[in-house]
């Protein structure tokens, strides 16, 4: 050790790291790092702990020295990877999982997006109000004011086809939710009972309460056993049950205002519910905490991000409002350009990770936003009559479901010809 390195290191100890303002208990250390190194019998000693030494010498080096000196550990590698996300951040219609690189700047054309219509499925003999995915992306849900619900199958090829026709409502079906296993589904109504599904067989399982409980939404929780569901009478409240029909848990008297709608996040541990048209409810079910979110209009719907640290409400202010569900922001995000006035039009998000959101509309147009602009990037014309509701297919990122008065269910995926830049 006693050769030129050792001599230019402790050189540089008493010259030049004054200079560059290092206190004098880095210095110490650094110059006890060196003798250290110069007092070990290095001919006794393998190449393989020599190497693991060296190692250990620059990591305590990279702790001493400041940047300008010393590269901070990673560096390059946060670089190129904050490069890549200022990318895609930047791409409007960014939609795909391919591979980015560096070489040339990324770009996806609006034929990564769901803008053209596949399919048209006409089965349904009334006003279509709801479609929704399964969380496999095999499966899409739909009911219709003609009294039923209808499961349909994902094909291979982009195509579905009519798996089960659901047929025990006596009134109209507005709403139905999925088990996050698939394998059951949940359908009900504003002036209907709450009913369980067999996804495989078709077959009800059960119907939840007396006829004197209608229900307005549902939900599950993550495990596929429990589920919950609000109705917009306050004596009946907010419901828990179980997939047999016994009540877990119920939120409900008095002062419990009418339920519009309510989601369950992925975790179990939230419980967001639409109160007395203009209040967000989040309920900590593990801590007992609330928070609560007063909108100055009317809300008609509320969609939950698959991660569940998002949520969107609809307004028939013509505005779709982004909270998170922690609590951090003091404002939304809003998004804007869709016709709202009068019904209830239900939004989600979509895309890959989630990065857009789509809303029906009462002008029949479907509109797509992506997440960091508040006015829409397309604009799908298609169906006749008020469009209430879509659903994007959480496995397919290319492939959006659209619901509308004049009766049918739109499958919309990418134009094939379309590559605009």
């Amino acid at each position: 050790m006693e050769s030129s390195p050792t001599k230019l290191g402790s050189k540089a100890l008493h010259e030049q790291l004054p200079s560059l303002q290092v206190s004098k208990e880095k210095v110490h250390k650094l110059a006890y790092s060196l003798l250290t190194l110069k007092e070990i019998e290095l001919d006794k000693i393998g190449d393989n702990m020599i190497l693991d030494l060296r190692k250990r010498l620059v990591m305590e080096v990279e702790k001493l020295l400041p940047p300008p000196v010393m590269l901070p550990d990673r560096r390059l590698e946060h670089l190129v990877e904050t490069a890549l996300t200022a990318q895609i951040d930047s791409c409007t219609y960014h939609n795909s999982s391919d591979d980015i690189s560096l070489y040339e700047d990324h770009c996806c054309g609006k034929d990564q997006m769901p803008t053209k219509t596949i399919q048209t499925l006409t089965d349904h003999k009334d006003e279509v109000w709801f479609v929704q995915f399964s969380s496999n992306g095999e499966y899409l849900a739909s009911s219709s004011k003609d009294c039923t619900a209808i499961i349909w199958k994902v094909m291979a090829d982009g195509k579905l086809t009519l798996k089960h026709s659901l047929r025990s409502h006596q009134n109209a079906v507005s709403f139905v939710a999925w088990s996050p296993d698939d394998t059951k589904l949940l359908t009900c109504g504003n002036a209907e009972l709450l009913k369980l599904w067999d996804v495989e067989t078709g077959a009800c399982m059960h119907t939840f309460g007396d006829h004197g409980f209608t229900v307005s939404s549902c939900a599950w929780f993550p495990d596929s056993k429990r589920l919950v569901c609000g109705s917009s009478d306050p004596e009946k409240g907010i419901c828990m049950w179980d997939c047999d029909g016994n009540e877990v848990k119920a939120w409900r008297g008095m002062r419990m205002p009418k339920v519009l709608d309510l989601a369950v996040t992925p975790d179990g541990e939230q419980l967001i519910s639409i109160l007395s048209d203009k209040e967000i409810r989040i309920l900590n079910l593990g801590k007992k905490a609330e928070r609560v979110i007063v909108e100055d209009h009317s809300i008609t719907s509320l969609s939950l991000s698959m991660d569940g640290k998002f949520f969107i409400v609809n307004l028939n202010s013509q505005e779709i409002h982004l909270w998170d569900v922690a609590g951090k922001w003091q404002k939304p995000l809003k998004y804007m350009g869709h016709q709202q006035n009068k019904y209830v039009i239900r939004s989600c998000f979509g895309g890959l990770n989630s990065m857009f959101i789509a809303s029906g509309s009462e002008n029949s147009q479907v509109y797509i936003w992506n997440r960091q602009n508040s006015k829409p990037i397309e604009v799908l014309p298609g169906h006749s009559m008020t469009v209430n509701c879509v659903s994007w297919n959480p496995k397919r990122p290319k492939m959006l479901a659209s619901a509308s008065d004049d009766h049918t269910i739109r499958i919309w995926g990418p134009s094939q010809t379309d590559k605009t830049q």
